[in-house]
């Protein structure tokens, strides 16, 4: 059954390859919901799945013309789509750590403002801002957010002796940077 399908699939790309615009209502009809499918187990959004499959088709009308074995035309499709629905999530999440580096600014400039002294504001926002992303982001959902480090851990996706440790490190390097400035 598969190998009748790649034949028919082959056949079809063949078609609208040369110009037959009819072939493409039934490659879409037979693969449509493959696509879906296979963004939506990627992204976990139907929605989007759904927008993710519509654009592969339109890359994929623009690109046919290029496929050299229209018997692969399955793999080849789905490669796009696959690649698409990457790009989604590679996207979401770049937009959700911005988010998070801006929210974790925002929070760190209003801890500050907390304090009394204005040396001492400059000296620990300076001291933080030299830490690495990993650890001030430790440092603020500890501090700032009042999470548990069990919630650190899932929310970056690390171990909890990971986010122990990133939380230690943090700590030390501050006092570090703190000692060795004079701020007390």
């Amino acid at each position: 059954m598969k190998k009748t399908n790649k034949i028919v699939d082959g056949w079809l790309v063949l078609q609208y390859q040369s110009g037959n615009d009819k072939a493409l209502p039934l490659l879409v009809k037979r693969w449509h919901k493959k696509f879906c499918s296979k963004a939506y187990w990627v992204t976990k959004d139907r929605d989007v799945s759904k927008d993710i499959a519509q654009d592969s088709w339109k890359t994929i009308m623009n690109k046919i013309h290029r496929l050299e074995d229209p018997n692969s035309f399955g793999p080849w499709a789905l490669t796009i789509v696959y690649r698409k629905s990457i790009d989604f999530v590679k996207d979401k999440k770049k937009e959700i750590d911005k988010l998070h580096q801006y929210r974790y600014e925002q929070e760190s400039i209003n801890a500050i403002k907390e304090v009394d002294n204005v040396d001492l504001k400059k000296a620990l926002l300076e001291a933080i801002n030299s830490l690495s992303e990993y650890h001030q982001m430790v440092i603020n959902l500890f501090y700032v957010e009042d999470y548990s480090l069990n919630q650190i851990g899932e929310i970056l996706d690390i171990s909890i002796g990971t986010a122990k440790s990133r939380l230690f490190h943090a700590r030390e390097k501050l006092k570090t940077l703190i000692k060795a400035n004079n701020w007390q």
